[in-house]
């Protein structure tokens, strides 16, 4: 059974969470607009994290930790921390997640589903995960 969430306005962690649960369930999800995948916090810290995060691992030596640029590649990553990673139960249920930025042809027709958990109203400082992507440098917009 494949299901496709819609990523717009969700909180980033609790969005995360839901779908890390539900793959590690057997359940093949689909998240779109990924870019508008909302990370709660003062723009400046979420930014100096995220880039702190990219250059820990250096690509001039092939050393890692290597951290993505793209927003539906971040996401993906964050998802990759909260489950078994290690395990091979952990890498089948990775392969269950796909992630897109902005909304393919191919799912242009169906009605994705809106993670209620995930949807709390932001009242204080926030920022998107493609403005993260942004500022880190992705060509993908």
């Amino acid at each position: 059974m494949v299901t496709i969430i819609d990523g717009r306005n969700a909180v980033l962690g609790r969005l995360g969470s839901v779908v890390a649960q539900r793959i590690m369930d057997g359940e093949e999800i689909i998240v779109i607009n990924s870019e508008a995948i909302v990370i709660t916090g003062e723009r400046d810290m979420v930014f100096a994290d995220y880039k702190a995060r990219v250059d820990r691992g250096d690509t001039t030596k092939r050393k890692g930790p290597f951290y993505p640029r793209r927003a539906d590649l971040l996401f993906k990553r964050s998802v990759r921390g909260m489950i078994p990673w290690t395990t091979t139960s952990g890498r089948d249920a990775y392969r269950r997640l796909h992630v897109f930025v902005g909304t393919p042809k191919q799912f242009a027709d169906s009605q994705p589903e809106k993670v209620e958990e995930a949807m709390k109203k932001v009242n204080g400082k926030y920022t998107t995960l493609g403005a993260v992507s942004k500022f880190l440098g992705s060509k993908v917009r």
